[in-house]
């Protein structure tokens, strides 16, 4: 199988922004995942559908709902980004202190 970074560079802008919103927000259901991404549910099902064959997502079953199932990014889902763009606790502590800086705030 080819490697995660290029498994998702493959994949249609949907699934792009679908596996995007999973880096960033964790885990989340098919529905949240609709309201985030503003695409219809049909569309996120389908992103999740190409995600999921290539083994850069994968689902369970939600424990606050059981009819529902969460998905987040696999092992090598989180491989297919590099690191030094993926977002973390420390650079957002840096954006926050220097949004503040404005005149007449």
């Amino acid at each position: 199988m080819a490697p995660p970074a290029e498994r998702l560079t493959d994949q249609p802008p949907s699934a792009k922004l679908v596996f995007k919103m999973l880096e960033y927000d964790g885990s989340l259901t098919q529905k949240e995942l609709a309201d985030e991404t503003m695409l219809p549910q049909r569309t996120v099902r389908f992103a999740l559908s190409r995600l999921e064959e290539v083994d850069l997502v994968e689902d369970r079953v939600s424990f606050r709902d059981a009819r529902q199932s969460v998905y987040s990014l696999t092992d090598a889902g989180e491989r297919a980004t590099p690191s030094d763009v993926r977002p973390n606790a420390e650079s957002d502590a840096r954006a926050g202190t220097e949004r503040g800086t404005g005149v007449g705030e």
